[in-house]
């Protein structure tokens, strides 16, 4: 039993594996002279339904906190800090929107928004968040799966 437990996890690694290999590490990103990102961070095609969870998540992206979104009315306290993001998906690319969630200070130095695909850099983290970005690069990718669907 241990000999074919061992045999299927270790096939479950080499399927899973070629998924995690095209990953970009948050250090390694690319950015374009305005703040772009080009490249997927994954290699695979965000999730706008799981994207938009994130959008709305209190403990994840918690983008509602700063931004209104009227596909969201239903939920409660959209802030007013960042602009608006209905027709987002109209008014900046893929790129641009990737480059903006990953480190928003590469399109809008003055901004408040944090990186939320960066690993270090920060001041005074909490010990068990140092060397950690804020979202994965999938949520990366499925927040701008789920923006591009905001259009006009």
């Amino acid at each position: 039993m241990d000999v074919k437990l061992t045999a299927l996890a270790a096939g479950v690694l080499m399927i899973a594996a070629p998924a995690f290999a095209d990953e970009v590490a948050p250090g390694d990103v690319v950015f374009g002279e305005y703040g772009e990102v080009e490249a997927s961070l994954t290699g695979v095609a965000g999730d706008p339904a799981a994207g938009r969870e994130v959008f709305m998540g209190r403990r994840l992206g918690n983008c509602l906190a700063c931004h209104q979104n009227s596909d969201m009315e239903d939920q409660p306290f959209h802030g007013e800090v960042g602009p608006m993001l209905d027709g987002v998906g109209d008014r900046w690319s893929e790129a641009d929107l990737r480059g903006i969630i990953v480190n928003s200070k590469n399109v809008f130095p003055d901004t408040i928004m944090p990186a939320f695909y960066v690993n270090d850099g920060f001041i005074r983290p909490r010990e068990e968040f140092v060397g950690q970005s804020i979202l994965t690069a999938q949520q990366v990718e499925d927040i701008v799966a789920y923006l591009m669907t905001l259009q006009d």
